[in-house]
This record gives structure tokens, C-alpha cells and sequence, in this order.
């Protein structure tokens, strides 16, 4: 009896959580015809997943043991070692909400490396911004352990984070893995990221399974999509694999193909050790803990290991293995993921993609793929409240423990005092940044309008990098600047490839490439300056397509374009936190629009306020800020004119002396206004 309740075919709480078998029904109906004979051997892989489930373990006497225990009970040992034929390395790529974190949820759950009280959505998220952004920003990894044909496999998922941004992070977890999971959305199709995390696979020579997800939405149209993948991507979509992560159909034949297709690890269990960083954290109680992927050898708690991009080196305190939650091992070998903690004190000392050797017995080089995390995007942080920056720098020195890329240096500004100049792997890095220092930290804060990395090359033959205006040289001293370019991939569906061009034309853009990728889905390829996308590009791409059209770009280098410096006079003063760098062609339309800001924003004073916007000592759109005037013949009741004109020469002398020696003060609700227009204009 106990035996039949675990064999029950009523779908246990792992498969479809959440859904009552009228819904079960209503979205069967919508799927296609492969789809729903995949669906009806989904009761056929359950049984078999419970049967896997209590291979080599018996139920103790009298007791019923429900089928999620009986999943647990094998996930649990998870922990027992298997040989080096039996392990999968893994991971999964996808565009944003394409359903990655799902899957993940369900992979765990299925194969009982997470408990059904565990459980929450998006499980491998850990952070919030995370979950309400539904983005992986910090990858993870997870051991699983699943039964196929009655032998154990080790199944390490290494997560990777979707965005552009973190594309070095990706390529580094990819490279620790020997295939991926692509999953696709069956009612959206191939988008931008897609393409670009298939390439980076494709690169490090993975075996890639094709996952067509949410096969359950009213709109999925799984043969159509399939068709693109094999006509855009070039896969072999034949063996591709239908799912609902959402509603538990196909996760079983996901575990099975993992199984079947991805390739087992080289046995270079004898070697000497080389070990790749796939990430790492700053943990306040044991230093740095480093995520790695045994290429070659093994490694044991207590080894003295050596890190070959920092020259360092460290006793390995503890080692073990991401279940998802840490659990320490004795020792890892040649295909095996898992951490280590050497009490590092600085991220800097073990970076992503450095290679882990033993001290004593040292490989002869190191892994291939090693860069260091150049940032491509600045801009200036300043705390609203001058009492706050010291708290600024030990929030940016905290997390600069845990961010590597993240690079700032002291600024002074006469408009907005003491803060930083922060530098950015991209927009996305930045805007995280921001929000954890302001969430975390309690800090309210100013941030200047994003700027990329200059080039100048000097009349001297010196070349110097400049991402601040005010350090800019002269204009007698430069003889040329160079700016980074972009190459931009644009998906959209037909009826807005006008709207695309169009936008990427004013943006200075370089036409490529335009090829339709389905009958009703364009791809066009645009070099443009990096310069030109930092501000409201990707906003202006969403609003023009409505929202459907996705975008993917990578650095080409730098070329050299007619770039000035513009500078925003307020009474003939400087204001240096208002100087921008910007193409010869757009400087009179960002001049005009920055006068015209601030005339409406500065106070009226005493006396004539003159704002002009200027290249050098040449002025190019100039506003007036009239003064206001006080009544000073309301005493004068009636007598000779004299009298009149020597009070209205008298208040002319006054106000020239003023101006002469006034100031004018900018209030910094006209800062942050002009900065918000920053990000438009440029």
C-alpha cells in the first residue's frame, strides 16, 4: 500500500505546483501536435523518475514515503562521489525571461537538491534587485544528482548572467562547462542575447541541446520557432526538447539529454592541477570564497595553492561543493565543480578566469581566456548630503570587495562637493551599483550623465586616456581624439525597421548588414559610438518598436572622430560639472537645449544673468536671464525730471558693480535637472 501511494500517478508536488487539472487540461488543447504526444509520456517519465528516486534506497518498514521524498532521499546523496564518465557539466543561456531561472527552480526540484519547504521562486537569485528586476546579475552554481538507467550522475549547473554587460563572466562560466542548455521562448523566438550567448558557446566548442520553453502560453508557436533557430543559429533542431518550466512538462527529458548528449570531462585526474575562477565573493568571516571547475589534477583541503594571473598564493582552508548551499568535501577532482576558501583578502587577488595551480608542483601555463575587466562607462557619484561621502567611500570600498570591475577615484566638483568618479563594465552595471548603495547603504545620491573612455593623442606623440572632461588638454595640445565604437545587432519585427534606422542615424550610426531572419523578423547590423548608446538608446529602441525589439552589441575599439569640448558659462564663470564632450555636428543642438534648461531653472538675480554654452572662446547659443528690477522712483511723487534720471543712474551703477562682483548660484535642483537632460540630449 505504501508502495502504490509513491506510484501513484497524480502529479506530485515537484511536477505541477500550482496548477488543478482543468488548467492542465486547457493548456494541453493549445500545444502543438509534437508537443502533446511529448506530454503524454510525461506520466511514463515520472513513474520513472520515482523508480530512479528509490533505486538502492529501501523505505523504512510500515511507513508511506510520498514520491518527493523518495526524490530528496536521492538528492541527498549527491554528495557521493561518481567517476569522472558520470559527470555533466552545464549550463543555461537565454535571452531576459526567456524562463532560465525557472528551469533552474525545476531542475533542482526534480532531482531533489532543493526541499519542497525550500522552495521559492527564482531559488539560485539570492538578491533582490535580482527578483524584482527578473535578472541574474551574481551566477551560481548547483550540484545535482540524478539516477539515468540505473547509474548515478553528478550534474553540475553553473548559472550564467544574462546581460551584455557581465558577456566576460559568461564566457568564463561557459568555459568551465562542457555543453549548454539553449532555451528559447516558444512564443517569442531567437532574440538579441540569444544569438550572442550561442556564439560565446559556440566559441568554447559546447554541446548545445535546443529547449523550446513555455509551450503552455495561448501564443507558442513551437514549429515556427524551431524553424528559426535552425535557419538563424544553424542547430540541429530535430532532438530539441518541448517544456513548460512553469507547469513541469519535459523536465525529465531535459535531466535525460543532459545525460545522453553533453560529453563527460577529460580523466586528467593526474595531472597537475589547474583549476578555472568561474566568480567569487568577499564573506566578511573567511575572505574571498572562489567558485572553480577542475580542468586537470585534483586539490585537497589543506594544499598550498597558487593563483598564476596575481603571482599569489594561499593555504586552501576549506574546500567543497555548491548544493546549491556550500558543503565541504575532502577533496575535488579533474570535472568536479566547487569553492574554495584560502582566507584572500581581496577579489583583485583570485579574478574571474585566473587559473588555480599547487604551489609545489605547478602547471606549465595557465588556462586560456584570462583578461582583466577594463571599465567602459564613468560617471561621477555625489552624496545630496556633503556629511554622507565618507560613508560613500566605505560603501564603494565594500563593494568593491565583491566587484572586482567596479573602479572609482576621489572627485571634486564646485556644484556638488566631495564625491566619486566610478567607472562601469556598462549601463547596466552602473544603474546596480547605484541601487545597491542606495538600498544597502542608506545613501541618497547624484549621478552625473554617463561617459565613455576617451582617446587623446597629443601634438608630443603621447596618447592619454580621458573620461572626464576637465581633463581634457587644450585644444593647441591635442592633435586628435579617438572615441570606442560598438558594433550593434538589432532583432525587430518588419514593421519597424524604419524606426530602427532612422534612430540609429541620428545616433552618428554606420549601416552594415540588414537580412530578414524570418518572414516577419529582420536582423540589422550598425557600428555606431559607444558614446551615443550610454544615454536613452535602448529607451528610445523599446519605445519606437513597442516594446519588441531586442538589441545586443560588443566593443570593436576606437576611431577617430571630430569631438569637442563644450562648456556651459553661467555670468562668464566656468561651470566645470556642466562640461561635456560631444561630436562637432550635435554641439549647437546640446548647447541650445542646456541654455534653455537652465534659464528656466537659475533664480532671476539683482542683475543680467548671460548663459552661454561655448567651443573654446566661441560662443554658439547664448540665453539671457533678465534681472529683476526695483521700483526706485515710487517715491517720486511729481518734481524735476533730474531728480528722476540721477535714481536711474544711480541703480545703473549699482547693478553694474554687481554684476561685476555677483555670483551666481546654481541650486542643485537645476544640477540634477541639467543631467537628467545630459542623458537625453547627448
Amino acid at each position: 500500500m505504501a508502495m502504490a501511494s509513491a506510484m501513484d500517478l497524480s502529479p506530485p508536488t515537484f511536477f505541477l505546483s500550482g496548477t488543478s487539472s482543468s488548467s492542465s487540461y486547457s493548456s494541453l488543447r493549445r500545444l502543438s501536435s509534437v508537443s502533446v504526444s511529448r506530454f503524454r509520456r510525461h506520466s511514463y517519465h515520472k513513474l520513472q523518475l520515482l523508480c530512479q528516486a528509490t533505486a538502492g534506497t529501501e523505505p523504512q518498514s510500515g511507513l508511506s514515503v510520498s514520491g518527493s521524498k523518495l526524490a530528496a532521499r536521492s538528492g541527498q546523496d549527491r554528495l557521493l562521489k561518481v567517476p569522472i564518465s558520470n559527470i555533466r557539466n552545464f549550463s543555461i543561456i537565454a535571452h531576459i525571461d526567456h524562463g532560465k531561472s525557472t528551469l533552474a527552480d525545476k531542475l533542482l526540484q526534480v532531482t531533489g537538491t532543493v526541499q519542497n519547504r525550500d522552495m521559492k521562486e527564482q531559488f539560485l537569485d539570492n538578491m533582490d534587485l535580482e527578483r524584482e528586476r527578473g535578472i541574474t546579475i551574481k551566477l551560481q552554481a548547483a550540484r545535482m544528482r540524478y539516477v539515468f538507467e540505473d547509474k548515478p550522475y553528478c550534474l553540475n549547473l553553473i548559472d550564467t548572467p544574462g546581460h551584455v554587460d557581465f558577456s566576460y563572466e559568461v564566457s568564463r562560466s561557459l568555459a568551465a562547462c562542457e555543453g549548454a542548455l539553449l532555451v528559447v521562448d516558444a512564443s517569442q523566438g531567437v532574440e538579441a542575447q540569444t544569438l550572442a550567448n550561442v556564439y560565446l558557446a559556440l566559441e568554447n566548442n559546447l554541446e548545445i541541446i535546443p529547449v523550446l520553453n513555455k509551450i503552455d502560453l495561448p501564443g507558442a508557436e513551437p514549429e515556427k520557432v524551431l524553424r528559426e533557430i535552425e535557419e538563424v543559429i544553424g542547430l540541429d533542431c530535430s532532438k530539441a526538447i518541448f517544456c513548460s518550466a512553469k507547469e513541469g512538462i519535459g523536465i525529465t527529458e531535459i535531466l535525460d539529454a543532459i545525460v545522453q548528449r553533453i560529453p563527460a570531462p577529460r580523466d586528467t585526474a593526474g595531472n597537475p592541477l589547474r583549476a578555472l575562477i568561474f566568480d567569487s565573493y568577499y564573506d566578511p568571516y573567511r575572505g574571498v570564497i572562489v567558485y572553480f571547475r577542475v580542468i586537470d589534477g585534483k586539490v585537497k583541503k589543506g594544499d598550498r595553492i597558487f593563483f598564476m594571473a596575481s603571482g599569489k598564493d594561499y593555504f586552501a582552508d576549506e574546500v567543497g561543493v555548491l548544493s546549491p548551499n556550500q558543503i565541504q568535501v575532502d577533496e575535488l577532482y579533474a570535472g568536479e565543480v566547487g569553492y574554495i576558501a584560502a582566507s584572500v583578502r581581496s577579489v583583485a587577488d583570485a579574478r574571474v578566469g585566473d587559473t588555480i595551480t599547487h604551489y609545489s608542483r605547478k602547471a606549465e601555463s595557465s588556462l586560456p581566456g584570462y583578461e582583466e575587466a577594463t571599465p567602459m562607462v564613468f560617471c561621477g557619484l555625489f552624496p545630496v548630503d556633503a556629511d554622507q561621502f565618507p560613508d560613500l567611500r566605505d560603501a564603494l570600498e565594500k563593494l568593491q570587495l565583491n566587484d572586482a570591475a567596479l573602479k572609482f577615484e576621489p572627485e571634486t566638483s564646485s556644484a556638488m562637493g566631495f564625491g566619486f568618479r566610478c567607472g562601469f563594465l556598462g549601463l547596466l552595471h552602473m544603474e546596480i551599483v547605484q541601487e545597491r548603495l542606495e538600498r544597502e547603504y542608506n545613501l541618497n545620491l547624484i549621478t552625473t550623465a554617463p561617459s565613455v573612455v576617451y582617446r587623446v593623442n597629443t601634438v608630443n606623440g603621447d596618447t592619454t586616456l580621458c573620461s572626464n572632461p576637465s581633463r581634457l588638454p587644450d585644444p593647441g595640445q591635442r592633435k586628435s581624439v579617438e572615441e570606442p565604437y560598438v558594433k550593434i545587432e538589432l532583432l525587430t519585427p518588419k514593421d519597424y525597421i524604419g524606426a530602427l534606422m532612422e534612430l540609429a542615424q541620428e545616433r552618428r550610426g554606420e549601416f552594415k548588414e540588414m537580412k530578414y531572419i524570418a518572414e516577419n523578423r529582420a536582423s540589422i547590423l550598425y557600428e555606431l559610438p559607444l558614446a551615443e548608446m550610454v544615454g536613452d538608446f535602448f529607451d528610445q529602441l523599446k519605445s519606437r518598436t513597442k516594446g519588441y525589439a531586442s538589441m545586443e552589441y560588443s566593443v570593436i575599439g576606437y576611431r577617430e572622430s571630430d569631438l569637442i569640448k563644450l562648456d556651459i558659462l553661467i555670468n562668464a564663470e566656468m561651470v566645470e560639472p556642466l562640461s561635456t564632450i560631444v561630436h562637432r555636428d550635435k554641439a549647437y543642438s546640446v548647447g541650445r537645449a542646456l541654455t534653455q534648461k537652465l534659464k528656466e531653472l537659475i533664480p532671476r538675480q539683482m542683475f543680467k544673468v548671460p548663459i552661454q554654452a561655448c567651443i573654446g572662446s566661441k560662443v554658439i547659443a547664448s540665453e539671457a536671464l533678465s534681472a529683476i528690477r526695483k521700483d526706485v522712483l515710487a517715491k517720486c511723487y511729481g518734481g524735476d525730471i533730474s531728480r528722476k534720471k540721477k535714481l536711474l543712474k544711480k541703480q545703473a551703477a549699482g547693478k553694474k558693480r554687481m554684476k561685476a562682483i555677483g555670483r551666481v548660484d546654481v541650486p542643485q535642483e537645476a544640477f540634477m535637472a541639467v543631467l537628467k537632460l545630459e542623458r537625453e540630449v547627448l
